[in-house]
């Protein structure tokens, strides 16, 4: 059975107006042939969460940041929410994240099967759905995934979402 398969249909989204948000967190460059590397990211930056002062909830981000200038790969920030910039741990990223409109998925899965959400999205889903993505400039995240309160790290499972930008 072709594990892409395995957890369609994928649901519809809902369409959210989101606010602008200051993430905060570990951020690395990756290919697609280094993107399985990931995890070792979240291994690391999982223990900061809950002791940076200015945390902002209990809500985690792994932002992915397309690259511009013909460079290859993309970075990605596994960070959480943020209200100040001040008094963050070494190493640490800052990621500006502004007010835009989002195409929210449902992961229903083992975070290690998001790839066939995010798969199902881009081969499925936006060629058929008549949106357009937003004009990419810096930093804009060209998706970010929320692990929100019910996701348990070491389930792998609950509350896990996928948001895309798009045009209003």
């Amino acid at each position: 059975m072709d594990r892409a398969k395995s957890i369609l249909p994928l649901e519809g989204p809902r369409f959210v107006s989101g606010r602008p948000m200051l993430l905060a967190g570990l951020r690395q460059h990756y290919s697609v042939a280094t993107m399985s590397e990931i995890p070792k990211l979240w291994r690391r930056f999982a223990p900061h969460v809950g002791s940076i002062a200015s945390q902002v909830g209990w809500v985690a981000y792994g932002a992915v940041i397309p690259i511009e200038n013909g460079a290859q790969g993309f970075d990605y920030l596994c960070g959480v929410e943020i209200d100040q910039r001040s008094g963050l741990p070494a190493g640490f990223s800052t990621l500006d994240v502004p007010a835009l409109r989002y195409a929210v998925f449902t992961h229903p899965g083992h975070v290690s099967e998001l790839q066939e959400t995010i798969g199902a999205i881009w081969r499925d889903w936006f060629p058929k759905s008549g949106h357009e993505l937003v004009e990419r400039s810096g930093d804009i995240p060209g998706m970010f995934e929320r692990y929100g309160e019910g996701f348990d790290p070491q389930t792998g499972l609950g509350d896990i979402e996928l948001w895309v930008p798009v045009k209003t």
